[in-house]
């Protein structure tokens, strides 16, 4: 399985290219997006093996699906839906550059992702993991039909939010292949 290009309203969704690597890097090293990423910000050296390992690894062995997120041709984020132990099943993971912050390019993505969980990967759930004190992407999750099914304490005593949303509560929003 290859990973597929998805549109929505007014953004493109597609695998990295080796160019997008200096993007990648400067979108994981905005600590206002990467302090909500993981296990936070990292070095760029620790980035740019990140950004390797989508190729050597993620698309290499068709690990799970990886997308770079466009608007109007110029890089605003990043976007996957993989599998995850917790909560169980798949997640997506969205990540927008701060300059496309309040235009409702989290919403497309996230919608994007499940659908395309839904309707390309055949799932009956699709799970989003959030800070608890990331109170944009709980509100933005909680709009398109996500609910809060628990949370989990982490090592470092920060909370992180596990949320579902179930293929039998509505359509998902756009995100078609093409």
């Amino acid at each position: 399985m290859t990973t597929p290009a998805l549109h929505t309203a007014r953004l493109r969704l597609a695998p990295y290219t080796p160019d997008d690597e200096e993007d990648f890097v400067a979108l994981f090293q905005d600590t206002r997006v990467s302090r909500w990423m993981g296990e936070g910000p990292r070095s760029e050296t620790e980035d740019r093996a990140l950004f390797g390992r989508i190729f050597s690894r993620v698309y290499a062995q068709d690990l799970f699906d990886v997308w770079a997120v466009r608007h109007e041709g110029r890089f605003v984020g990043h976007a996957e839906i993989k599998p995850s132990a917790d909560p169980g099943g798949h997640e997506i993971v969205y990540a927008l550059a701060a300059t496309a912050w309040g235009q409702g390019f989290g919403t497309e993505i996230a919608q994007a992702l499940t659908g395309y969980g839904f309707d390309a990967l055949g799932l009956t759930e699709v799970h989003a993991t959030v800070a608890a004190d990331n109170t944009a992407s709980l509100t933005l999750l909680g709009r398109i039909g996500f609910r809060h099914v628990r949370d989990t304490v982490e090592e470092d005593g920060s909370t992180t939010r596990i949320l579902t949303r179930s293929a039998a509560s509505g359509a998902a929003g756009t995100g078609q292949p093409r």
